[in-house]
């Protein structure tokens, strides 16, 4: 076979999908940073597509609705990439559901925390405003509400099926708190009342659970 067939029969890169995929990551880019910038309300789709240098029909081919752009970019600022792999299913998760010790389970769980919180509490106070204007986001909200509290409760089941809690500690209490220390709403009222980092916010996960599970 001469190389000219073999080069021939090799795959083609796929040129559409990559430039689709280029396409809506500067519209993700560009939608985030207007986000911030002026709020959910006054960023329209038009400022969007002028912001990423595309035509304004693009984004509503791409995304349809601002709305499903903006779930877009928070699910993006959640995991810090575009991988399609959830937040329980990242390596440090897996970290804090089976390292050796309860000690550094809750220390992976405290930075998976604080890795959201540095790159999408800013994002979280935007959606707030959202919320309470858009339907699909509010419901998006409330999956993402009940995704951390399953993420706190698989996490102490863990702890107590490998034997690292204490004789008498409760998991089902733990999780409730550990479900208000972790969740979103909370890392916007630390952010906006306090003026927290997402470092003090770690320090706050890591002491309370750690000063819940220590033996009395």
């Amino acid at each position: 076979m001469s190389d000219d067939v073999k080069h021939q029969s090799l795959p083609r890169p796929n040129l559409r999908a990559r430039r689709v995929a280029r396409t809506e990551a500067q519209l993700i880019q560009a939608a985030g940073e207007l986000f911030l910038e002026q709020g959910y309300v006054s960023t329209t789709l038009a400022q969007i597509a002028g912001r990423a240098e595309v035509a304004a029909r693009t984004v509503y081919v791409r995304f349809k609705t601002k709305a499903a752009l903006f779930s877009r970019v928070v699910d993006q600022a959640l995991v810090g990439d575009v991988e399609p792999v959830d937040v329980a299913h990242r390596p440090r998760v897996q970290d804090a559901m089976t390292a050796d010790t309860l000690a550094e389970r809750i220390a992976a769980l405290a930075d998976v925390s604080v890795g959201i919180a540095e790159r999408a509490g800013p994002m979280f106070e935007v959606a707030t405003q959202a919320e309470g204007l858009e339907p699909e986001l509010a419901e998006a909200a409330q999956a993402g509400r009940h995704a951390t509290a399953a993420l706190c409760r698989s996490f102490w089941e863990h702890a107590a099926a490998d034997g690292l809690l204490a004789k008498g500690a409760r998991p089902e209490y733990l999780t409730v708190l550990t479900d208000v220390l972790l969740c979103a709403d909370t890392v916007v009222h630390t952010r906006r009342t306090h003026g927290w980092s997402a470092s003090l916010h770690r320090s706050l996960i890591i002491d309370t659970l750690t000063a819940l599970t220590s033996p009395k």
